[in-house]
């Protein structure tokens, strides 16, 4: 007899050889993620090669552990769906910006406390899901799809002021990425066709190889195992201003999460209780930055990259993202294969990233399109949250000189125009129930 809550539809019945692969695929879809997160927080905060390698397995480590508890969940922990976690984008931003205000001991204590306000935020959260019906969360979707897309975009190009800026070599390995995994995707039929994702990254890595672009010669240097250290920067400092940034974007994130679980949930065609789910996602959330902040690492949450994966593969089962978080942990332990997977080269893994991204904004769409939008009140909506997330998405530092804590909101796209969209929708509701008990008197 089924568990109440259980997620039947989502467990694929597939051959233990084919879930591994799958898992693979997962593992090499999101690794760059782990990987660019801690590179940009060592060189931004002067870390040595040792504290590093440190965190850059331990944040492995949180994913995978948080792969597994999301996917299978523990209790009233974890969504039973098919996730990986892996670290923010927008949380690593802020987590740098507070270590160089202050110290790198206070950014930790940041995110530890961040971690613990989730469980005080989420009881009145909860009263506030109502609020984001699929329309809502198809603009979310939509503007999490070109923010990723721009972010991975001009990691291909590097920034403009450099002085080789969109390298002709870089744009042919992202481009020529896309293309084998489309060709892939066009010529092979099931199994096959579910794993083109990994195809196309693995041609575009051998392409980088023949172009000399891509050198895997230092896997083989270095410690064979790697132990994440307990608060490897020392005692954590708990300054709840100086968190202040992060604890407003636990409120973003739990918003966030809410779209990628409801998203997810529809997509694997769950029997769960979507809105029983959710709190379960968000405490995952929540327990993984709790630990992620004792071994040193920023917010590990639950990743949009799963909605593009699971859509794009057509792939249900929990079991392959479960079994995705136990290669994340054998990565986190194993040193070689660190390297081997910081070794793999920048414009295949963001070309890869780029589809990938892109098949989110189409689940959008889709569920943008369900709603009439000749009704004034979803096309207000629509275009005011396009309007409020593309502004600081496409055009970068147009807050700059607000006060800080209304760039917090206003200069993240995501929060900005998922916000606006709630509350011009729900405006126009309340207006048209008030249309309809006039016109009934």
């Amino acid at each position: 007899m089924p568990l109440p809550d259980s997620a039947a539809p989502d467990n694929e019945a597939l051959p233990w050889q084919t879930k591994l692969l799958l898992a693979i695929q997962h593992v090499m879809v999101v690794a760059a993620t782990p990987i660019t997160a801690v590179f940009l927080i060592a060189n931004a905060l002067n870390f040595t090669d040792a504290i590093t390698l440190s965190v850059l397995s331990a944040t492995f480590l949180m994913c995978g552990l948080g792969a597994i508890l999301q996917s299978l969940g523990i209790g009233s922990f974890g969504a039973r769906l098919p996730f990986i976690m892996v670290p923010g984008g927008a949380p690593i931003a802020i987590f740098i910006a507070i270590a160089l205000q202050t110290t790198i001991q206070t950014a930790i204590g940041a995110v530890i406390l961040t971690s613990l306000f989730y469980f005080i935020a989420l009881p009145v959260f909860r009263r506030f899901l109502h609020h984001f019906p699929p329309f809502i969360i198809g603009i979310m979707l939509l503007l999490v799809s070109v923010n990723l897309i721009r972010l991975y975009g001009g990691l291909i190009t590097a920034h403009p002021a450099n002085a080789h800026f969109a390298p002709s070599t870089s744009i042919l390995l992202a481009l020529g990425t896309i293309l084998i995994t489309l060709v892939f995707a066009l010529v092979f039929t099931g199994i096959l066709r579910q794993l083109s994702v990994m195809f196309g990254l693995l041609a575009g890595t051998l392409l980088g190889i023949l172009l000399g672009v891509t050198d895997f010669s230092g896997v083989s240097h270095g410690p064979l195992l790697s132990v994440p250290q307990f608060f490897p920067f020392g005692w954590p400092v708990f300054n709840i201003s100086a968190s202040l940034p992060l604890l407003i974007y636990a409120v973003i994130s739990m918003a966030e999460a809410t779209g990628q679980t409801i998203a997810t949930a529809e997509i694997v065609n769950s029997t769960q209780n979507v809105h029983k789910t959710i709190p379960r996602t968000i405490r995952g959330d929540a327990i993984m930055s709790l630990l992620g902040g004792i071994f040193g690492t920023s917010l590990i949450i639950t990743s949009g990259e799963n909605i593009g994966v699971v859509r794009t593969t057509n792939v249900k089962s929990r079991h392959v993202t479960a079994i995705a978080g136990l290669l994340l942990i054998l990565i986190a332990v194993f040193s070689p294969l660190v390297r081997l997977a910081a070794g793999l080269p920048g414009p295949v893994v963001c070309g890869t990233a780029v589809i990938v991204f892109s098949i989110i904004g189409v689940i959008g769409i889709e569920m943008i399109s369900r709603e009439s939008l000749h009704m004034p009140g979803k096309t207000y909506a629509l275009a005011s949250g396009l309007a409020m997330g593309m502004l600081p998405i496409l055009v970068p530092g147009l807050y700059q000189n607000l006060p800080s804590a209304v760039q917090m909101v206003l200069g993240n796209g995501m929060a900005a125009g998922t916000l606006t969209a709630i509350i011009v929708n729900s405006l126009f509701l309340m207006s048209e129930k008030r249309t309809v008990a006039r016109v009934n008197r």
